[in-house]
């Protein structure tokens, strides 16, 4: 069996021991006289169970555990959506994200591209930037490929990364033979893993910014660990070693999450080198649930990555922010990726007075009371392909009760999610909740109805 490593050897791995075992009224609040650096770190396809402090019996992730053992766990964090683009477009958005015209997955192929980012949206970085704010891409975009879409065409300083969907190969950086990789607006041709050019160029830019003494804002979006499943061989080497028996399908996958772990704690290192991790706000989460095709582990959950039960849609989450955000606390409130708007906003001090779907949890990470959440969730997923061919399928949740149809060709099933978390009971037709449920998506639908997903 395993030992555990204690709360403060976890602390000591991340850099941010000393600070995190401040108490939070040590250090200015939110719109003090600091703004702090801001850094949402988003990775892709990362199951809920698929981290050890998650429970993964055979998988090593110690930086991560270190984020989460530094400060806020979330044990009912939700991504927007069951697949990539939608998700990214409610984080930079704050809104539901059908409502700026992202209801399934962008890509590049034009016949099964089922997305088009709304030019009214207002992302992130439009309100940052005027509040003094740098603002940064690095890694996988995802939300379009037209001009006009463009991430600096979106308000944000600087772009290095992937523009398209998924990788063809980590190390040949093409998708269907196109080149996307870009420095701003210019091509660039890195060479290596790109887990490993995309933690490099994170450490630069943090490197640059921290000299100047300005707040930034990053958003670093991993690719990994999103097919193909493709880690370095040294770390394959690795967790076969370590792990007698494991399959070979499995052992790919913990080697590239480990591979990406490792990465996510070279970006910490370079915030504690520059000497600004007492003012920095780090946001962890994964954009949707793992792959179970290719042996993600998504814990107790139903399901996984694509589809409507709680495996594609629970996912995990931390917070850090020395000082402020009590190390080691963990929160059972439920919350969603456009959460993340607002919150960032309100960390940064910049007032939102445009419309938002998301709430900050701001004040539950700052270990103030907040309202209890009884709002409705939505979740929405339109897809192409032989088995789809363009329907959407949905779930709503409120408390906790959940109404799911897990494809466009099965019905719609109620659960209580509070008796039933593995939703394998479902609950009669009859049932009090199934009206309110079914009412409250079909005047989302009528909203989302008017925005545009095709260009």
């Amino acid at each position: 069996m395993r030992r555990r490593p204690s709360r403060r050897a976890i602390l000591k791995l991340a850099g941010l021991a000393a600070a995190s075992m401040a108490l939070p009224h040590m250090v200015h609040a939110a719109g003090g006289s600091a703004k702090p650096n801001i850094i949402v770190i988003l990775v892709d396809d990362l199951g809920f169970g698929d981290l050890s402090s998650y429970g993964a019996p055979d998988l090593k992730s110690p930086h991560i555990d270190a984020l989460a053992a530094a400060g806020m766990r979330f044990d009912n964090f939700y991504a927007n959506g069951p697949v990539c683009s939608p998700t990214r477009a409610a984080l930079l958005t704050g809104r539901y994200p059908d409502l700026v015209g992202v209801p399934g997955v962008i890509r590049t192929n034009v016949k099964d591209n089922w997305g088009y980012l709304s030019q009214n949206a207002v992302l992130l970085p439009q309100l940052l930037k005027p509040a003094g704010y740098h603002t940064a891409v690095i890694g996988k975009w995802h939300l379009g490929l037209r001009k006009e879409n463009h991430p600096i065409r979106r308000g944000f300083d600087h772009f290095h990364g992937f523009l398209g969907d998924m990788m063809d190969d980590y190390y040949h950086h093409k998708r269907h033979g196109n080149h996307y990789m870009q420095r701003d607006l210019d091509d660039v041709h890195p060479q290596g893993h790109a887990t490993d050019i995309f933690t490099r160029w994170a450490v630069d830019y943090i490197a640059v910014r921290a000299k100047t003494g300005k707040p930034f804002f990053l958003y670093l979006a991993y690719n990994a660990p999103h097919t193909p499943i493709q880690p370095p061989k040294d770390w394959l080497d690795k967790v076969k070693k370590r792990e007698i028996g494991i399959a070979e399908k499995r052992a790919k996958l913990v080697a590239l999450i480990e591979h990406m772990d490792d990465g996510i704690g070279k970006v910490i290192a370079a915030i504690r080198d520059a000497g600004i991790a007492d003012n920095t706000l780090i946001i962890f989460t994964s954009d949707n649930g793992g792959q179970l095709g290719v042996g993600a582990r998504n814990g107790p959950l139903r399901g996984g990555k694509g589809g409507m039960y709680e495996g594609g849609l629970r996912v995990p989450a931390c917070a850090v922010w020395p000082g402020r955000i009590e190390a080691g606390s963990r929160s059972a409130r439920l919350a969603m990726t456009m959460d993340l708007f607002p919150t960032v906003c309100g960390a940064a001090g910049v007032e939102t007075k445009i419309q938002l779907d998301g709430r900050s949890i701001l004040p539950t990470l700052l270990g103030r009371s907040q309202a209890r959440n009884d709002r409705t969730l939505i979740w929405v997923r339109r897809e192409g392909g032989r088995r789809y061919a363009g329907r959407a399928f949905y779930a709503v949740r409120r408390g906790d009760y959940k109404l799911v149809q897990n494809s466009p060709f099965e019905p719609m099933q109620l659960f209580n999610l509070a008796e039933d978390p593995k939703e394998e009971q479902p609950l009669p037709g009859k049932h009090e909740m199934y009206g309110p449920l079914s009412k409250a998506l079909q005047a989302h639908l009528q909203r989302s109805g008017a925005v545009p997903w095709q260009k």
